[in-house]
């Protein structure tokens, strides 16, 4: 394949039907917006230039496009005329003269650099004027079908619309998806009119300005027809999202990696799995998470950019931003929010949130607290129900418990404090102040033990009763009493 490519990426259009403030290519599947995967898989070809039309909300898709590809370059189509439009306007603003010019549009996220790859292979091959990235459908209606002549070249492509009967029979149909030949292109641009009931230039009339040069036009029918399929509404992008899982699951399944339930199970594209990874039922791991050999995750958990270490387990969980180290356990019915470390060997159990916090390796936090802003050192144990109490209704401030210790249940560290290693908090202390290494810490009063309580409490009930009762008498105690 040649080393100088171009690749023209069409995202101008509105995307009306998407009813949405949010710019069509921009909205999301499988982790990535739609314009996201097309640039993905055109990178995969080592392109010299890529080009990327925008027009509606340029002011979204232009950062976005170079947030993904620095490089590219921005065509502005400030009026949309037509796909043929786009491209001229794309190619007078890279002053692409030679080599070879794809063009694809940017709403077909199921598009794959390797099926792009074997395309332009055959196009150059061929050493076509044009060509055309087709698929076969059982049913083509509504798409431009591919007219050839009896030695199979492409003599035209056929609108819906300006079909015969004959030429709707076809399931050969045009994706939209085009390689050129640089030179003919520049030269065919000019040439396209709009003489058509829309008033638009479209890029399909290059077949019949090569046929016109009796320049050489083919069809390159791809595999897998829905790589080339779009989304212009929410119901079709659910429809792509759930075809892009399938094929996300699949191969991971293939990779060595058990999902125990293909069906409940959601992975994003930039997801990376080891060998040997168990996930179970209900799980969604979405954005960079990463999780390391015969780690289990599940099941109803979802973990959005977190890390999870070499056989850890977690356990119907929601984490973001969240780094769980190797062995450690998480769950059930935990959240883990952004800038939580958990390490080695650590547990963040039941009911337990954490945000900001590093948790030691071998530190537990067992059950029904929140650990914010905090630092608890290696081998540490955090009683039920603590409450790092880490804002004061105006500054967050942190919490540092030690190496191995020992706090106890319905604790409230007030932040900022510092609680020493080994040392030891007592049940329902409030610590506001700072605990020395090895020391205990308490702040409740001393028990008092009030003997007969039990019994005056009866007499004052008993008294009560007969006050209210007519005539003074207290109700005999057995009657209606089943005795």
């Amino acid at each position: 394949m040649t080393d100088d490519l171009t690749v023209i990426v069409l995202a101008a259009g509105g995307g009306t039907r998407m009813k949405s403030k949010t710019m069509k290519v921009l909205h999301e599947v499988g982790g990535r917006s739609m314009i996201g995967h097309v640039l993905a898989a055109v990178q995969e070809l080592g392109p010299r230039r890529v080009v990327a039309v925008v027009g509606h909300q340029r002011e979204q898709v232009g950062p976005h496009v170079h947030s993904i590809a620095p490089d590219a370059v921005l065509a502005v189509q400030e009026t949309q005329e037509g796909t043929g439009h786009a491209v001229r306007v794309a190619v007078e603003a890279a002053g692409v003269d030679s080599g070879t010019v794809l063009v694809a549009t940017g709403d077909t996220p199921l598009l794959r650099g390797e099926s792009l790859r074997a395309f332009l292979a055959e196009h150059e091959a061929a050493q076509r004027a044009v060509s055309i990235l087709s698929g076969v459908l059982p049913e083509p209606y509504g798409y431009g079908r591919i007219v050839r002549d009896a030695e199979g070249d492409v003599v035209a492509i056929v609108e819906e619309k300006d079909a015969t009967p004959d030429q709707r029979e076809i399931g050969e149909i045009s994706s939209g998806i085009f390689a050129f030949e640089a030179g003919f292109l520049a030269g065919a641009l000019p040439r396209i009119g709009n003489d058509n009931a829309s008033g638009e230039y479209y890029l399909p009339d290059t077949v019949r300005i090569a046929q016109d040069d009796g320049l050489t036009v083919g069809a390159y029918p791809i595999d897998d027809v829905t790589e080339t399929e779009g989304a212009n509404d929410r119901a079709q992008l659910a429809a792509l999202g759930r075809m892009l899982n399938q094929r996300i699951v699949t191969r991971w399944m293939k990779d060595g990696v058990t999902v125990m339930d293909p069906e409940t199970t959601w992975i994003d594209a930039d997801v990376s799995l080891a060998a040997d990874v168990t996930i179970l039922p209900g799980t969604q791991l979405l954005g960079a998470t990463e999780v390391a050999e015969d780690a289990v995750v599940g099941p109803d958990t979802t973990l959005k950019d977190c890390v999870v270490g070499e056989g850890a387990r977690v356990v119907r969980t929601h984490g973001e931003l969240a780094v769980v180290g190797a062995g450690a356990t998480v769950g059930p019915f935990a959240y883990l929010r952004p800038g939580t470390t958990l390490g080695a060997g650590g547990k963040v159990g039941t009911f337990v949130e954490t945000k900001n916090a590093t948790i030691g390796d071998g530190a537990k936090v067992p059950h029904l607290s929140y650990v914010g802003d905090a630092e608890i050192g290696a081998g540490t144990n955090i009683g039920a129900g603590t409450i790092f109490a880490n804002y004061d209704g105006v500054n967050k401030h942190r919490t540092v418990v030690g190496e191995g210790a020992r706090t106890g249940a319905n604790n409230t560290f007030v932040a900022p404090v510092h609680i020493g290693d080994g040392a030891m908090t007592g049940g329902g202390t409030v610590v506001r102040r700072d605990v020395p290494d090895g020391a205990l810490a308490v702040s409740g009063g001393p028990q008092r033990n009030l003997e007969g309580h039990a019994a005056r409490k009866a007499a004052e009930r008993a008294a009560d009763v007969a006050r209210e009762t007519p005539g003074g008498h207290q109700p005999d105690p057995g009657v209606g009493s089943g005795a």
